[in-house]
């Protein structure tokens, strides 16, 4: 799938305005968004909550059949609609064929097509999961997805001997090399295990800089990571502040602090992009800086993998780590990631090994002398859970339907509109709103946000966000004052945007009469 030529979203919105000669706030500029959409047909591949079904719905202010407004890809993604078929088919071949054929078991799929016979191509599933490798077609290829439970390419002469087996994280989602690439455990757990390798404190570099309200998991490893070392948090925990009255960190402050620190600087270790704020940081220039001073940089990529294009490799990131539940829609403690750059493959060993980072050639020799695979598969430990593996595969098989660059145009379109919509009708610049102030605190630029804007409140958000939840909008509050609101391009569409504003301008407008 090709993208469209790049267009700012406001010149989008006034351009469609024109044509249907209307006001850019019309509901109709929302429909036409969504008919230029060439990948609006990926909504499909995913289950939407219905209203009936939140815990928190008013029932007398919706139609309980409609399709809730899902802003909450940034916590947890959509299930993609295959995940229950791949679950319960590897269910059913453990029931039948146990531990009998582990390594040439095979999951089948099943694809079915008006007017096809029904066809079945097996994949050798635990096999490709000895390896940790996901499978992509030479010729797979999908132009549509129906509202049926299936959603799979057209696998017509599709073989066992034409498929590729490879990750599909390696340039899709990260833009890694195949060795650089490790599918384990938990974003913790992966993050503690990196430390252990990259962190090697001297008296002289001894510190780990990352921002000062980093979300609290990765606060919590670098500061028990401080003290495993037996050092002091306070002095080898350098935490970077906004300015004073300001929510996101410059660029030019990151850059001056590693300048000035550097030298005492062991590990940079920031988010790829800040789960509260919503700012994207601009990685290869604070990798780029912190390799200048002899600091190894690494990130949590947790809220950038599968929201922003990535380019690990070319930007020389020594290590990274993600999970796979957010907008990669794996489900709920889904399998994470790691990365680790190849040029690290025979320098920087795991500090905690396990058979799976022994070469698979010699693994089953049962003989006790560790064979340790170079670069981030030496670092897995154990088995990684069939069952998350399958549920990560039905949401790979929808990504690689489109390209990275194409659901970031759209990502930027989306949140682009949103943005307008809030601006118009909620700024405090907008002399003609009389109402409660609406701020986004998230960047406005797109090359430094994702698809996520954090919203703050003239009026205390709690009553805000309720008033949400009782209308089917699924989006989450964050302390100390944000609301966060993620339309996501693989499943969101902008007359989703429309109903939101619609909504949030309703009951703004009701805080200010009451």
């Amino acid at each position: 799938m090709e993208p469209s030529p790049l267009e700012l979203p406001v010149d989008a919105v006034q351009r469609i305005a024109a044509e249907l000669n209307c006001d850019p706030t019309d509901e109709r500029v929302a429909l036409r968004l969504d008919e230029e959409d060439k990948l609006s047909h990926f909504r499909n591949c995913f289950y939407i909550p219905k209203m009936r079904d939140l815990p928190s719905i008013d029932l007398s202010l919706v139609s309980e059949d409609d399709d809730a407004i899902y802003f909450l890809g940034n916590s947890l993604g959509l299930q993609p609609k295959m995940v229950r078929t791949y679950l319960e088919e590897e269910l059913d071949k453990w029931a039948k064929i146990s531990m009998s054929d582990t390594k040439a078991g095979t999951l089948q799929i099943a694809h079915h097509s008006e007017g096809n016979a029904s066809q079945t191509l097996e994949l050798k599933s635990w096999s490709y999961l000895y390896n940790l490798q996901l499978f992509c077609p030479d010729n797979y290829d999908q132009s549509h997805c129906d509202n049926s439970e299936i959603c799979l390419a057209d696998l017509t002469s599709v073989t066992t001997e034409n498929l590729k087996y490879d990750f599909f994280f390696y340039d899709y989602f990260t833009g890694a090399h195949e060795k650089e690439i490790a599918l384990m455990n938990a974003l913790t757990v992966n993050l503690h295990l990196l430390l252990l390798s990259f962190f090697k404190p001297t008296p002289k570099r001894h510190k780990i800089l990352l921002e000062a309200k980093a979300f609290p998991s990765d606060h919590y490893a670098i500061e028990s990571q401080i003290q495993l070392h037996g050092l002091d948090v306070e002095k080898s925990m350098r935490m970077l502040k906004p300015r004073e009255g300001e929510e996101t960190l410059r660029m030019e402050d990151i850059l001056e602090v590693i300048e000035e620190e550097g030298d005492s600087i062991a590990v940079i270790l920031f988010s790829g992009l800040h789960f509260y704020t919503g700012q994207l940081f601009n990685i290869p220039a604070i990798t780029k800086a912190g390799h200048t001073k002899g600091c190894f940089v690494g990130f949590d990529l947790a809220h950038a993998v599968g929201n922003v294009e990535l380019r690990l490799h070319d930007w020389g990131v020594d290590f990274a780590c993600w999970c796979s539940y957010k907008y990669l829609n794996s489900g709920a403690g889904g399998l994470a990631g790691a990365f680790v750059h190849e040029k690290h493959a025979h320098t920087v060993k795991p500090a905690l090994v396990g058979w799976f980072g022994h070469e698979l050639s010699t693994r089953f020799n049962m003989d006790n002398k560790l064979q340790l695979i170079p670069g981030a598969n030496g670092f897995r430990i154990s088995n990684p859970p069939i069952l998350l593996v399958c549920s990560l595969h039905a949401s790979l098989e929808v990504f690689q339907q489109a390209t990275m660059t194409a659901l970031r145009r759209k990502s930027i379109l989306l949140t682009g509109y949103l943005e307008y919509m809030l601006k118009h009708y909620h700024s405090k610049d907008n002399t003609e709103n009389k109402g409660p102030i609406v701020n986004i605190i998230t960047p406005s630029r797109a090359e430094e946000r994702g698809c996520q804007l954090t919203l703050t409140f003239s009026i205390p958000k709690k009553s805000v966000f309720k008033e949400l939840e009782k209308r089917g909008v699924v989006c989450d509050k964050r302390e100390p004052d944000g609301i966060r609101v993620a339309p996501v391009p693989l499943y969101n569409s902008f007359h989703d945007v429309y109903k939101f504003i619609r909504l949030l301008t309703s009951i703004l407008d009701s805080s200010e009469r009451s």
